[in-house]
């Protein structure tokens, strides 16, 4: 699971030139060729805290995320207070995601299409 510029949240913290998103997304569970599904949250105001309400902000998210085993990718781009998320499909863990970070910063949207019937 990739935040913030290619530091990997699970195991270490390298951080370096991010190549382009599209390139770094996988489409796939590498252990069973089952398409992920993705989503994206916003958290407005997030490039504009001090570093270290930055760094307590993006701990925060991480501990949300590594609760979640569907999650495999994870990108916070802090240039546009943007999190990308791919996980495996079950019911609902798009929502338990959302609502989990939601709970620990009010300000975090979730971004999905809007319809109207």
């Amino acid at each position: 699971m990739i935040c913030t510029a290619g530091v990997d949240v699970r195991a270490g913290s390298s951080v370096g030139p991010a190549t382009p998103l599209y390139e770094r997304v996988p489409t796939r569970d590498a252990g069973t060729g089952e398409r992920l599904a993705d989503f994206m949250m916003l958290f407005p105001g997030l490039r504009e805290r001090p570093g270290g309400q930055r760094g307590v902000r993006a701990r925060l998210i991480k501990g949300v995320l590594v609760r979640f085993p569907e999650v495999v990718f994870a990108d916070l781009n802090l240039r546009l207070n943007l999190l990308w998320v791919s996980v495996r499909t079950r019911p609902g863990v798009i929502l338990d995601i959302a609502t989990c970070l939601k709970l620990y910063m009010p300000e975090a949207l979730l971004v999905a299409p809007k319809y109207v019937y």
